[in-house]
């Protein structure tokens, strides 16, 4: 790697971004070494770095991400479904942001976290159209990275 390590990070977590914003999941560590010209061990170095300052969330022992926030790498129960491609958000707050940064009018598919009934939010040109319920966060905001994968 010719250059500086902050320099490839910001490279890396462009590209992660550029990925998952144009598909809805982001790319393996081989996928982003192939599109960034570099090793798949240069990587996984940057995207421990990336993980050890909140920026992404890795599988564990895999070293894959998990979680570009947002944007999940894995079925969860937040489904958003654009009109060019569905994605998961980890929670309803991350699935309304999906939407907020795709700036696209969207489906959110959910359940109650009470009784399991499907709950729909609709989103178009930026505001609400239907869909109500409450938002439910079972931490506050400052301990939600002490398990990101459970909050």
């Amino acid at each position: 790697m010719t250059q500086s390590t902050d320099a490839f990070d910001r490279d890396v977590r462009r590209f992660v971004y550029d990925v998952v914003l144009r598909r809805g999941y982001p790319p393996t560590t081989a996928e982003a070494a192939a599109g960034l010209r570099a090793t798949v061990d240069e990587v996984r170095a940057c995207f421990a770095r990336l993980a050890a300052g909140h920026i992404l969330v890795l599988q564990s022992g895999a070293g894959e991400i998990l979680m570009a926030n947002p944007f999940s790498a894995v079925p969860t129960p937040f489904l958003v479904e654009f009109d060019d491609y569905a994605c998961y958000g980890n929670c309803i707050w991350d699935a309304m942001g999906i939407v907020a940064m795709r700036g696209r009018d969207a489906l959110i598919k959910t359940s109650c976290g009470d009784c399991g009934a499907l709950m729909e939010v609709r989103i178009v040109a930026g505001a609400l159209q239907s869909g109500e319920g409450v938002a439910h966060y079972a931490l506050p905001a400052r301990r939600w990275w002490d398990d990101i994968v459970f909050t």
